[in-house]
């Protein structure tokens, strides 16, 4: 059930800076948000032995418009460059990201 309470702006910036975890067993990278009753979510799968899809980028409403999307999609794109994997890119947020963000250490890692 997701949490609907009126989030105040500033809640997720008052002491606590926006940290990406990585979690690979369960392929995810995730930020806690209000402790850690929230979270904002980007799902990947690998699709090869070298190719990961970046799947989908979740932030629950109250938290959206605060760039929590911009730090999931730079944190798995740069697990991609650190792992010298290929990325197929379904999520369009992170389509969208790479498009404003083309540096070339994510450009040539992309599948088409």
């Amino acid at each position: 059930m997701a949490h609907s309470a009126a989030v105040p702006p500033g809640a997720l910036e008052q002491g606590c800076p926006i940290r990406v975890e990585h979690d690979r067993r369960r392929r995810q990278f995730t930020v806690r948000l209000n402790g850690c009753h929230d979270r904002a979510v980007l799902l990947y799968e690998y699709v090869g032995k070298r190719i990961v899809d970046l799947q989908h980028t979740e932030v629950p409403d109250a938290y959206r418009g605060r760039g929590i999307a911009k730090h999931l999609a730079k944190a798995a794109l740069d697990f991609v460059v650190e792992e010298d994997l290929k990325a197929h890119l379904t999520c369009w947020y992170i389509q969208k990201y790479v498009k404003e963000n083309p540096l070339p250490q994510y450009l040539e890692r992309l599948q088409p």
